[in-house]
């Protein structure tokens, strides 16, 4: 499989999950109400969200819908560049969540780069509430940073 292509397959899994599991909680949680799913270790908790990440930059919706918007391209660039099924695979999964938030910003109210995103998962420790999209980018940051340290380069196995 040539390398763009899992790239791409991974990025649209990630958004169709994040997309899915968003619409769910929607339509089956109400608005800030707690609800757990594995005790008090993890509850859904249905907010609207006009930070980054992890709630990051309260108020700065429009100016996460542009840098969002040029990670995208930027990563869309690089997935002709990156040499290796794992970086592809790492690249991918970033792309699918800044995808995945990108697109609530664009379609979302209070309208066009300016809407909330939806996050649901509540863990505890005041840790804010975040979702799949965040989750994913989170993740790859991780694995990166590991990766790295170890002395790896970006973008080659």
């Amino acid at each position: 499989m040539k390398l763009q292509a899992l790239v791409l397959s991974f990025a649209v899994l990630v958004v169709f999950l994040d997309q899915l599991s968003k619409a769910l909680v929607i339509a089956n949680f109400q608005y800030a109400k707690l609800a757990p799913m594995v005790g008090d270790l993890v509850q859904f908790n249905l907010v609207y969200n006009d930070s980054a990440a992890f709630s990051i930059g309260f108020g700065a919706t429009g100016m996460f819908t542009i840098i969002s918007t040029l990670a995208v391209l930027a990563m869309l660039y690089y997935a002709t560049k990156v040499k290796g099924n794992s970086w592809s695979v790492l690249l991918g999964i970033a792309l699918g969540g800044v995808t995945g938030n990108l697109i609530d910003r664009l379609t979302r109210a209070p309208g066009f780069g300016r809407g909330l995103v939806v996050d649901f998962i509540q863990i505890p420790f005041n840790f804010p509430v975040f979702n799949l999209a965040d989750s994913a980018i989170f993740l790859v940051a991780v694995i990166t940073v590991v990766r790295v340290m170890r002395g790896q380069r970006i973008g080659s196995d």
